[in-house]
């Protein structure tokens, strides 16, 4: 192995893909360092595990994407209070044909944050520093990204990742209430520990094609509201071969273009017209 790429990697943005196409093995952790030292300060994040790890493995310029060329630790109390030393000391036997660590301007490691590339060159690793990716004059950054989804800013976000932002979850058994209205939706329980977008209508796209969805909790169907707010897609056109079993599968669904806020309406007629205007919206 000749060059491995350290870090988060929330999102595996374009800063991170400029990193690891550089490299041909990474080291990540399953969970956010920060569910252990800071647990009320811990972010919403991007990517569910799985589709981070799968993102990180698809981005590495190596020809070996095997799932072994991607090691995930849990990230502990005791690897948060280890020494810099001991996690160099590790790397040495956990790579042994190490050849260059890439990492972040803002990469540290071992207790406190104490660790970072020039500790690392000063124990005698090769280290290079990636620069940030930039975007409108300002680093690229999860945290940044995350502020986009948060506020609606899908434009920002979608151009610091170099994709649209996907909310990711599993599809479950609705109420019928999509059927009623006319408007058939795919409904979405975004999974836990996401970021979330402001509820309303989105453009969208999934695996079958284009489709509005709204995020919220439906505030106009009185009781057959929902407690928590899901995800509800409406495909434009439903494949000819129609869409295969998807309730209980994980699905992601980019977040194209904010259309409008949720809104309670006076009549479900008054709904069913304002769903109209906002299939020709996102058709446009």
């Amino acid at each position: 192995m000749r060059a491995l790429a350290v870090g988060f990697f929330d999102g595996v943005h374009l800063g991170h893909r400029r990193l690891l196409a550089r490299a041909d093995a990474a080291l990540t952790f399953r969970n956010h360092p920060a569910t252990i030292f800071a647990p009320d300060r811990a972010p919403a994040l991007l990517m569910t595990p799985p589709t981070r790890l799968a993102a990180i493995r698809a981005a590495l310029g190596g020809a070996d994407t095997a799932e072994a060329s991607v090691r995930a630790l849990d990230f502990t109390a005791e690897l948060a209070a280890q020494p810099p030393s001991e996690f160099a000391a590790w790397l040495r036997v956990a790579y042994p044909a190490l050849d260059t660590i890439l990492c972040g301007a803002n990469w540290t490691f071992g207790a406190g944050g104490a660790g970072d590339a020039a500790f690392l060159r000063a124990r005698g690793f090769r280290v290079e520093v990636v620069p940030f990716a930039i975007c409108g004059e300002t680093p690229v950054s999860s945290t940044r990204i995350r502020a986009a989804v948060a506020s609606g800013d899908l434009d920002l976000a979608a151009a610091m990742l170099g994709r649209p932002w996907a909310l990711e979850g599993e599809v479950f058994a609705g109420k019928g209430v999509g059927h009623t209205l006319g408007f058939p939706t795919l409904n979405v329980r975004p999974a836990t520990g996401l970021v979330r977008p402001p509820r309303g209508v989105y453009a969208v796209e999934t695996a079958w094609g284009r489709g509005v969805a709204n995020y919220g909790i439906a505030p106009t169907m009185g009781a057959r509201a929902w407690a928590e707010p899901v995800l509800e897609v409406h495909l434009l056109e439903v494949p000819a071969a129609g869409l295969p079993p998807l309730r209980g599968r994980t699905v992601a669904v980019d977040m194209r273009r904010f259309l409008r806020p949720e809104r309670r309406f006076a009549s479900v007629a008054e709904l069913q017209a304002q769903i109209a205007r906002d299939l020709a919206a996102a058709r446009a």
